[in-house]
């Protein structure tokens, strides 16, 4: 059984702060699976970033940690909280996964090369087959460890090829409706 794993849908993903970001129709791409996950009744979990840090856009106490509109729980969905990038720590996720006789899970959402890559690395030692749809996911632009100022799209990228093959299988949302879950 396939579940859906939204990673980090809140409001505070959108401030500036955050700086340039690549993918600008994830959220369509998203909003697609969720859909299609609603209409089969499949498992859906929300996993809500809970910071520690009070600068944190995930604050909780402010309008950036609650979800964005389109991404509301709807009843019968799971919210899951955490307060380190991975999905997987100090909570219920792995338990609730495996209670619904889960053994795939699709990860979508922010960042890549932070909770997305961290979520799908766990996932993957767990057990569980990842898939990472790339489309449906995006990143910030960020210097690499050297100082060299690396774009979103290099980011994603390179988050994306540490996974695939390893941790996950890395896929389009059409190639993951078409082929995957069809």
């Amino acid at each position: 059984m396939h579940a859906l794993i939204l990673i980090d849908q809140q409001k505070g993903i959108d401030h500036p702060k955050l700086g340039v970001r690549n993918n600008p129709t994830a959220e369509t791409e998203i909003s697609s699976l969720l859909s299609l996950w609603r209409q089969k009744s499949w498992p859906i979990f929300h996993v809500k970033h809970r910071s520690k840090q009070r600068e944190s856009v995930f604050w909780p106490d402010q309008e950036g940690f609650e979800f964005k509109e389109a991404f509301l729980p709807l009843e019968g969905e799971t919210t899951i909280e955490k307060s380190v990038p991975c999905a997987f720590i100090n909570n219920s996720l792995d338990d609730e996964l495996k209670k619904l006789g889960v053994n795939e899970i699709v990860l979508v959402g922010v960042a890549t090369n932070n909770s997305v890559e961290s979520t799908a690395r766990t996932g993957g030692s767990l057990g569980y087959t990842v898939y990472v749809v790339d489309d449906a996911c995006f990143t910030f632009a960020k210097p690499d460890y050297f100082g060299l100022a690396r774009s979103a799209d290099e980011v994603h990228a390179m988050s994306l090829a540490n996974l695939h093959g390893e941790y996950a299988t890395v896929t389009s949302r059409e190639q993951l409706v078409e082929k995957v879950i069809a």
